[in-house]
């Protein structure tokens, strides 16, 4: 191999974790501006939510699809149409005038995510073998940790430093660079067998997602038994029946129901989805509460993060040996477990509580999510025919982000529930309005819309504080549940552990590839 080939397969490692990065950080980056962005263009809780939430519902979505789209027409050309509209929809969510514009913006920001993310590690497929794929693999892993461990720390900097305008502004110079490189140094590569694009199976995916989230938030505000409400999660739920018929009947499913077969496929899917939803999904509320309750300014709630988010980015480095003489079920259910157990100790907040009170809880919290991902990933893989490792990560990818959207909906509306039901006796039929301005805005806010009244503002602090707790306590339910679904379905036998010499040609991304 010439060093001009090598140079040209570097260069698309750089592009590729690059665009990673990019589109990993703004799931974290944007958390903690979200109580300055409440402020300068007063929006509602629900605002809030969807400010990530419409960034991870069409991120969701879109995964699977965009995998079939860079069959269909090339790897590079959606990477290259992917990085392009991130990059324009950042700079549209930097220039958004009201909550309307940044919501739009940011769901456009998820189209060109998901293009990214689900041709990232196949490029990297298409340009390295051997022991160099296990290095670029390694090296895009290492962007992935990063990227969630400082995401926070960074929108903070960015946030108090310029504005939290430029937490979206930043990503513009990287997507160009990216783009360029990606022309310049990428072939295009794409599969001479891939079908017709599976339409039906985006559109009943797609709107059953959007739809139930859409529900969960709606609900809090307009009530449970509410006729739209209860419409919403019954189309739902009709596209969802849709949707596993369109992909029954489809001879190539974005959504490959066949997988389900496996017990330990199951397993590990339904625990990364509850894992997102119960935890992953906890850290908005987290910022809250250091800025809007405490009153940490964007980079010290930033900063007091870190005892998480730095611990899930260096303890699958550090125990990598160890996990990996485990029985795959017994590190998957320890991690949950010890992520249940970290998210518990978090509970027990008092008015007086500071931020430390919550680092013993962060540090096991950490821990136990450093110690899931690594197994999440290896038994997602590991039980599925090589073949289909593509379509298995695109699903572990889409039950991750669709967790974590649904879980943020879904804790949203249970944390202003339990401010409403605390709230009522000071503020009586204003309580769900009150509860909305506390769960967005805090007590300075809470303040500010009761004229400063005493009892007003000291009923909030303790209704804020413990919903808190109610959402740790929570969230700490469900990561138990994983680690309970996770212990109990998967299984040793159902890994596949040999691989015909024709099957792994086969799996290879470079192997069955036409260039154009």
């Amino acid at each position: 191999m010439s060093l001009q080939g090598d140079r040209h397969r570097w260069w698309t490692l750089v592009a590729v974790c690059g665009a990673t990065f990019m589109l990993l950080v703004d799931v974290t980056i944007v958390q903690v501006a979200l109580p300055t962005i409440q402020r300068e263009m007063h929006a509602s809780f629900s605002d809030l939510q969807w400010v990530i939430d419409a960034y991870a519902v069409s991120l969701a979505a879109l995964i699977l699809t965009s995998g079939s789209l860079a069959d269909h027409y090339g790897r590079k050309r959606v990477f290259l149409g992917g990085v392009g509209i991130f990059t324009i929809a950042s700079a549209l969510c930097g220039a958004a005038a009201n909550p309307g514009m940044l919501l739009a913006s940011r769901a456009f920001q998820g189209i060109g995510g998901a293009a990214m993310f689900a041709t990232s590690l196949a490029l990297i497929g298409q340009e390295f073998s051997g022991r160099e794929r296990a290095t670029a693999i390694a090296a895009w892993s290492a962007t992935v940790g990063g990227a969630v461990a400082i995401g926070p720390l960074v929108g903070g900097a960015l946030t108090s430093g310029v504005g939290w305008r430029w937490i979206f502004y930043v990503n513009v110079p990287i997507g160009i660079v990216t783009f360029i490189l990606t022309t310049v140094k990428t072939v295009n590569v794409r599969d001479p067998g891939a079908l017709s694009l599976d339409w039906g199976g985006l559109v009943t995916f797609s709107g059953s997602l959007f739809l139930f989230v859409f529900g969960l938030v709606r609900g809090e505000l307009a009530g449970w038994s509410n006729p739209v409400v209860l419409a919403m999660f019954t189309s739902a739920a009709a596209l969802l029946v849709a949707f596993v018929m369109v992909e029954l009947r489809h001879p190539r499913p974005m959504f490959d129901l066949s997988l389900f077969r496996k017990r330990s496929f199951t397993g590990v899917s339904i625990s990364t989805f509850l894992i997102g939803a119960g935890t992953f999904a906890l850290l908005p509320f987290l910022t809250f509460y250091f800025q809007n309750y405490l009153g940490a300014s964007p980079l010290v709630g930033g900063e007091y993060l870190l005892p998480s988010t730095m611990l899930a980015f260096i303890v699958p480095i550090a125990t990598r040996r160890m996990t990996e003489a485990m029985p795959p079920a017994v590190a998957l259910s320890g991690g949950l477990g010890l992520t249940a157990i970290g998210v518990l100790l978090m509970s027990g907040l008092s008015i007086h509580s500071n931020w430390t009170a919550l680092v013993p809880g962060m540090i096991v919290f950490g821990t136990g999510i450093g110690l899931a991902n690594p197994a999440i990933a290896k038994i997602g893989l590991g039980v599925v025919d090589p073949r289909r490792s593509g379509m298995a990560s695109g699903l572990s990818n889409t039950f991750r982000i669709g967790g974590l959207a649904t879980g943020i909906a879904g804790l949203g509306a249970f944390f202003q529930d339990r401010l409403a039901a605390r709230l009522a006796p000071a503020a009586g039929s204003a309580s769900s309005r009150l509860a909305d301005v506390v769960a967005s805005g805090g007590i300075r806010a809470a303040a500010s819309a009761s004229h400063r009244n005493p009892g007003i503002i000291a009923a909030s602090r303790h209704a804020f504080v413990l919903g808190m707790n109610d959402l740790f306590i929570l969230g700490a339910v469900i990561a138990g549940v994983a680690a309970v679904v996770g212990l109990a379905m998967v299984r040793n036998r159902d890994f596949v552990t040999a691989v015909p010499t024709a099957a792994r040609e086969q799996a290879a991304p470079s192997a069955a590839a036409e260039l154009v």
